[in-house]
């Protein structure tokens, strides 16, 4: 496991030495592991266990405990969550949380309890704008997500007409505005819908792309809104690609949709694919959850090695936790990570993937240039 095995040397900060003091530490996975938003949170926790699962096999006298936040991916739920998780002082970190929404509600308390924390998946530029001192992201943000799907909508799909429909969250609606900026005059309209499973008849909005003409649709939101959508508009005969971010990638979307309507759909991921992460991760994942890794799988992995490798380093307080993570450096499975003032990982290793519905499957389609 590289991450770890190279903690001493590419960490950062604090006075506290490696040996039994860290022994006994927790880290926690922060998302959805029931609800609508479910499927991601899964490959994520997945990701986490799979790394704490590694770690106390290379380290059985000194183990570490995960624990798991489940959050349904609501907002209105974080704040308690969060403050469950400051409650218990054997906490030293989190992978988390998995959504820009609930981010945004929680991340206030992580700073104030000087709790670090790194996302695996929430993709909202704001949070890093925020300046919270405890806040990594262990991928790259809309900034590069939406432009990215943009070219490809203009430059691989080609659409003169382009309909614009986001969920009002602060994920899918920030994600859209990206998208059309790059687009400008081509986005033909735009709607809102409702998210987190308030809405299951989206009628109005098919009618309204329907009659714009558009032969694309870009959706900023979750995959059950998404696949819901797809399944109405070509229930009403509209052909148009529906192209979406990476809070729809993953099989549930198609599920959602129904395979018939889903396939063609193009999903953007600021992420690889992850059964091309490095080295055994894919096989090991696969060992021990049953299933092959997903989404974000590997970000997760990777950001809870970072946590780990400060605990193997002895950095058994929070502020000692805070302080590595802030100086680390290191390869993962999925990147290399080295993070900004701001938190965010650097912008030199941030890709972003287009990825398609084929055949019943999200297979990968390309790696999409920097717009």
């Amino acid at each position: 496991m590289a991450l770890v095995a190279s903690a001493a040397a590419c960490g950062g900060g604090g006075e506290e030495t490696a040996g039994g003091e860290a022994c006994g530490s927790k880290i926690a996975f922060f998302g959805a592991l029931t609800g609508s938003s479910a499927a991601l949170g899964i490959n994520e926790n997945n990701g986490v266990k799979l790394a704490v699962d590694k770690y106390n096999k290379a380290n059985p006298d000194c183990k570490v405990e995960q624990v798991e936040l489940d959050s349904q991916g609501s907002p209105d739920q974080a704040p308690q969550l969060a403050q469950r998780a400051i409650d218990d002082e054997k906490i030293l970190g989190i992978v988390g949380p998995a959504y820009s929404g609930e981010s945004e509600a929680a991340n206030p308390l992580f700073s104030e309890a000087g709790l670090v924390h790194i996302t695996a998946s929430a993709t909202n530029p704001t949070l890093a704008q925020q300046k919270w001192p405890t806040f990594f992201r262990a991928v790259g943000n809309d900034l590069s997500q939406g432009p990215a799907a943009g070219t490809y909508i203009k430059n691989v799909l080609k659409a003169e007409k382009v309909y614009v429909i986001d969920d009002q969250s602060a994920y899918g609606a920030g994600l859209s505005d990206e998208v059309k900026k790059l687009l400008g005059a081509t986005v033909v309209g735009t709607d809102k819908v409702q998210g987190e499973g308030k809405q299951t008849d989206f009628s109005a909005s098919v009618t309204k792309v329907k009659s714009s003409g558009a032969t694309v649709v870009f959706y900023g939101g979750y995959y059950q809104e998404a696949g819901l959508i797809r399944k109405q508009l070509t229930g009403a005969g509209v052909t148009a690609t529906l192209v979406a971010g990476d809070g729809v990638n993953d099989p549930a979307y198609i599920s959602s949709a129904g395979q018939t309507a889903a396939e063609g759909t193009i999903l953007t991921c600021p992420c690889q694919p992850a059964t091309r992460a490095k080295g055994t991760f894919a096989a090991d994942y696969q060992a021990l959850n049953g299933v092959a890794p997903g989404t974000y799988s590997d970000t997760a992995f990777d950001a809870a090695n970072i946590l780990l490798a400060g605990i193997k380093d002895g950095k058994s307080t929070r502020e000692g936790l805070l302080e590595f993570v802030k100086g680390y450096s290191g390869e993962g499975v999925s990147a290399t990570y080295k993070f900004t003032e701001t938190g965010e990982l650097d912008p030199a290793q941030v890709k972003v993937w287009a990825y398609k519905i084929q055949g019943g499957k999200v297979v990968p389609d390309q790696e999409i240039p920097k717009a």
